[in-house]
């Protein structure tokens, strides 16, 4: 099992290096066309240099601005996940609801998407709840993640709705051909397994919980609804509405601020701001660690084909907030949250 996971982790990690190659590969030859119109010669036109010259001469006052708001959405982050779990009984410290959240933000750099699980189990383990109604609560923390989410995406739709559609033109019109609903019968059929399955369990829960495994998984989702059904008796609910907010308010904040950073963003204004905060946010839905690669993929289009930076500027620019925050910063983070742990839990164990 134990290899299994690790072949799973390299797989992921393979598929954000080899999309971040790719970029590179693609960039590196619209950078050494650019070098030739300028008349600079071949051998002085390294985008490898460049990178690493743009990443040490970004503004990293500015980068530790980011950082910073990083951690004040994780505050409100543990603040209203603790919002979710009074309700069902349970007092957890905050310190170590926090540090479950830095935990569980350094296992996504290792293995997308485990971090919930991990968050959950941490959580679990240091405060002594059943895993399966932290995990509750914690679904509850991401459907209002994903639902503040849309909104976000339907700011930077009404606001930018000309660049939008004009990329989504340009798009189709060069790759013609391409059609789209493909995939709609594939989800017809899945939903139908879906039902079809759910029917039968339905139909045979009785005998069915006789059986010692399922009698298990009934318990695990009985607890797990409890956790959901959380937010129903939230004591303060304009509290949460308030951290759910502030969370990707600060995530917005993010990827303004960090425009500063690098000279050639620098310029650019809030609704630049907000399209690649928005363009950023889709990236790190695509399960790479971290975001490697798929964060690049979707903003540097943003930053090319909206506001006429070079390939190379966008890709510079990509790569010194995805290494010095989503790397840097949430190492950090994880590494000091897994020593701390430990240590404020010293007496409990």
């Amino acid at each position: 099992m134990r290899l299994k996971t690790i072949l799973k982790a390299l797989a992921f990690f393979a598929f954000g290096f080899s999309i971040l190659y790719l970029l590179y590969r693609s960039q590196d030859k619209a950078w050494q066309a650019q070098c030739a119109l300028d008349g600079v010669p071949a051998e002085q036109c390294n985008l490898i240099e460049k990178l690493l010259a743009d990443f040490a001469g970004a503004n990293f006052a500015w980068i530790a601005l980011v950082g910073a708001l990083l951690m004040v959405s994780h505050l409100s982050r543990t603040m209203r996940w603790l919002m979710l779990i009074r309700p069902l009984g349970y007092q957890p410290r905050f310190l170590n609801a926090f540090f479950s959240i830095g935990v569980a933000y350094f296992a996504n750099l290792g293995f997308p998407r485990i971090g919930e699980i991990v968050r959950a189990a941490t959580l679990a383990r240091y405060e002594r709840i059943p895993v399966e109604k932290v995990m509750g609560t914690v679904v509850v923390d991401r459907v209002a993640d994903a639902l503040t989410m849309f909104a976000v995406m339907g700011l930077a739709l009404v606001f930018e709705s000309d660049r939008i559609f004009g990329l989504i033109r340009s798009l189709r019109q060069g790759n013609p051909e391409a059609e789209s609903g493909g995939g709609f019968p594939w989800l017809i059929a899945l939903l139908v397994a879906g039902l079809a399955g759910l029917a039968f369990l339905w139909f045979f829960r009785k005998p069915l919980s006789r059986l010692p495994l399922f009698s298990k998984i009934l318990h695990m989702v009985e607890g797990f609804g409890q956790g959901i059904q959380a937010i129903r008796r939230l004591e303060k609910p304009h509290w949460f509405l308030f951290h759910s907010l502030n969370v990707w308010v600060m995530y917005y904040l993010m990827a303004y601020v960090g425009l500063f950073a690098f000279g050639p963003t620098s310029g650019l204004g809030p609704l630049a701001g907000l399209m690649v905060f928005a363009a950023g946010t889709l990236g790190f839905t695509v399960p790479s660690p971290g975001g490697m690669g798929t964060y690049h993929l979707m903003v540097i289009p943003v930053l090319t084909f909206f506001y006429g930076l070079q390939k190379a500027d966008a890709f510079s620019f990509a790569n010194i907030i995805f290494f010095s925050i989503q790397i840097g910063v949430n190492v950090l983070f994880g590494v000091v949250s897994l020593v701390l742990l430990p240590l404020v839990n010293k007496k409990s164990f």
